[in-house]
C-alpha cells in the first residue's frame, strides 16, 4: 500500500506585498479582505499546533515602498516560510523603471532567503483585455527575472500567470485589477501544493466550465460602471502620486498564532 509523503512541519508564515497578498477582493461580512494568504495560513494551522501568522501586505504598494517597509521586519521574524509577491504595481504605471524594478526585487529576495527555510515567489495571475496587454511585456519582463531569481536563491516559484483556470473574467472582480474569492481560493491551493501539501483540489488550474457570454448591452454596462467606479479614480491616484494604501496599517503586523476561518 502506498502511503502519502509527511506534509513539511511549517510552523509559521509571513506575507508580504501588495493587494494581492492582503486579499482583495475577497470580501467578508465585517468588510475585510480574506485572501490567499488568510485561506493558506488557515490550513497550515490544521497541519501545525500553535501556527504563527504575519501578513505584512499593504494594498497599492510599490516594491521600493516593500522593500522599504516590510522586508527587513519579515526577515526579523525568521519564519518558516515567506511568500513575496511584488512589483507588479510598478509594472502597471505609465513610467516604469525596469531597471529598478529588477534591482529591488533583487534586494528584496536576497535579503529573504537567509531568513527562512522556503521563500516562495510568484508570477501573478494575469486576465486577458485591451488594458493589460500593453503593460504584459513588462510583466513578462518581471516574471522572467522572479525564474532567475528564484533558481540562484533556491526560492519556489508559484506558477499563476500560466494557470488557464486564473485567465478568466470570472475569476476576478469588477475592479479588473483582484480576484474574487474563488480565485483566492485557487491561489491558496496552488501555493499549498507548491509547499509539498497533498492536493485537496488537483485541478485548481483547470478552466471553469463554458458558459454563454454576456449579451453586447450587459457588457457596454459593465465597462461603463468599471470606467466610472474604478478605472477613472485610479488614473487619479496615478496623476496625484496617490495610492490606495497611503496611511493604512498592514492586516496583521505581528507574527501571532493563527485562529482564523478557511
Amino acid at each position: 500500500m502506498q502511503t502519502n509523503p509527511t506534509p513539511p512541519p511549517y510552523t509559521s508564515l509571513v506575507a508580504v506585498g501588495d493587494s494581492f497578498t492582503e486579499g482583495m477582493s475577497d470580501l467578508l461580512p465585517d468588510g475585510s479582505y480574506r485572501g490567499w494568504a488568510d485561506l493558506l495560513a488557515a490550513r497550515m494551522a490544521t497541519r501545525a499546533p500553535d501556527f504563527r501568522y504575519a501578513n505584512l501586505a499593504v494594498r497599492g504598494k510599490l516594491i521600493g515602498q516593500i522593500v522599504d517597509e516590510q522586508v527587513d521586519v519579515a526577515a526579523a521574524m525568521k519564519a518558516d516560510v515567506i511568500t513575496l509577491v511584488g512589483g507588479l504595481n510598478d509594472t502597471l504605471r505609465p513610467k516604469c523603471d525596469m531597471g529598478r524594478v529588477r534591482g529591488l526585487l533583487t534586494e528584496a529576495v536576497e535579503r529573504l532567503a537567509p531568513a527562512c527555510e522556503r521563500l516562495v515567489l510568484m508570477r501573478s495571475p494575469g486576465r486577458q483585455g485591451p488594458v493589460l496587454e500593453r503593460f504584459r511585456p513588462r510583466m513578462e519582463e518581471l516574471f522572467a527575472h522572479i525564474d532567475e531569481l528564484a533558481g540562484k536563491h533556491g526560492a519556489l516559484v508559484v506558477d499563476l500567470y500560466g494557470a488557464p483556470s486564473l485567465s478568466d473574467p470570472r475569476l476576478w472582480d469588477v475592479d479588473r485589477l483582484h480576484l474574487t474569492a474563488e480565485g483566492h481560493r485557487r491561489v491558496a491551493e496552488a501555493v499549498w501544493q507548491t509547499l509539498g501539501y497533498e492536493a485537496e483540489d488537483a485541478a485548481w488550474h483547470v478552466p471553469m466550465p463554458a458558459t454563454l457570454p454576456p449579451g453586447w448591452l450587459t457588457r457596454r454596462a459593465a465597462d461603463a460602471r468599471f470606467a466610472r467606479q474604478h478605472l477613472l479614480p485610479w488614473i487619479g491616484r496615478r496623476l496625484t502620486g496617490r495610492s490606495s494604501g497611503d496611511g493604512r496599517p498592514p492586516k496583521r503586523p505581528e507574527l501571532l498564532p493563527y485562529e482564523g476561518q478557511a
